[in-house]
């Protein structure tokens, strides 16, 4: 049994494997109306439960027609369909759900609740996001990457901002699958040093360095994630603010990188804050294949969890 937890905790070999495959799918839907399922079909017959503690846009959209395209049927539940951990324990939930479901993604707050789902379930589990850690949209966007430049080994990858749990999946993808990662924002922002420690050691060059346009310098890729999140009181979005305007990536900072680099965002933006417009907006923006490839990814993602 596969559980997909985060990139770190996934062999290179495995991940390499499940790239190939969403690359192999998307190219096979090429000119496909939107809504049709997929030729190959081995979801079919399987429930898959999508767990949101968290609210969600682009992954209950791309995993719940992932699922329908690969001919399975979802269950789409909230936390407050389930109370995690009040009343019954998390362990207990998990245990009744697999008697009851094939595969089980739940996107939630700690990350304790996403281990102790795959501890005690007997199905595979799938990490939709917590607050540490993001592997199903590090897996879009390593697929974009490669299929507008080819493979990432050995590439250099700038993170401006925060270093949040987008971040931390990122950090993890360096050590796995070779490439190069600079993390430029506020020492208070900094991601988790085990994380770069780790990738280090795996031989990944994790760099830290404040000022962004040395940062940028070579990059390959450019990435940010919005300064604030949904649950953030507004004391806490102006500290934010004030501490990260000087990393927002504007036209300025893209003309320190490599003329071909790449910019990526996971969205939702905050459009002229963490980037301007006309990044987004702009020649090195690949932002929508991005949104895109979390389809294609996360079918890829189940197939591999089920051995299908």
């Amino acid at each position: 049994m596969n559980h997909f937890l985060d990139i770190n905790k996934t062999s290179p070999a495995d991940l390499r494997q499940i790239l190939d495959t969403a690359q192999a799918m998307k190219t096979a839907r090429h000119g496909r109306p939107k809504g049709t399922p997929d030729d190959d079909q081995p979801l079919k017959g399987h429930m898959v439960a999508l767990i949101f503690e968290k609210p969600s846009t682009r992954t209950r959209v791309s995993f719940d027609v992932g699922v329908r395209q690969l001919g399975g049927e979802t269950m789409v539940l909230s936390g407050a369909d389930l109370q995690l951990g009040h009343g019954e324990t998390i362990a207990d939930t998990a245990r009744v759900l697999s008697r009851y479901v094939d595969l089980i993604m739940i996107r939630t707050f700690e990350e304790q609740t996403l281990l102790d789902m795959a501890e005690h379930a007997t199905v595979p589990v799938i990490n939709g996001l917590t607050n540490r850690s993001h592997p199903c949209q590090i897996m879009a966007d390593v697929m974009t990457y490669e299929e507008h430049r080819g493979p990432i080994a050995g590439k250099k990858v700038v993170w401006s901002g925060d270093g949040n749990n987008v971040c931390a999946s990122f950090i993890h993808a360096a050590g796995q699958l070779g490439f190069d990662l600079t993390f430029t924002g506020p020492e208070t922002l900094d991601p988790e040093m085990g994380f770069v420690q780790e990738a280090r050691a795996k031989g990944s060059n994790i760099v830290i360095e404040r000022d962004p346009a040395k940062a940028v310098n070579g990059a390959d890729l450019v990435v940010t994630d919005t300064w604030v999140s949904m649950h953030d009181p507004q004391s806490a979005r102006e500290r934010r603010h004030n501490q990260l305007r000087g990393y927002q990536v504007n036209d300025a900072l893209m003309a320190q990188a490599k003329g071909d680099s790449l910019f990526m965002h996971c969205l939702p933006a905050h459009r002229d804050d963490e980037a301007t417009s006309s990044v987004m907006d702009g020649p090195h923006s690949v932002i929508w294949d991005e949104a895109e490839n979390r389809l294609h990814a996360q079918k890829a993602i189940m197939r591999w969890c089920l051995g299908a």
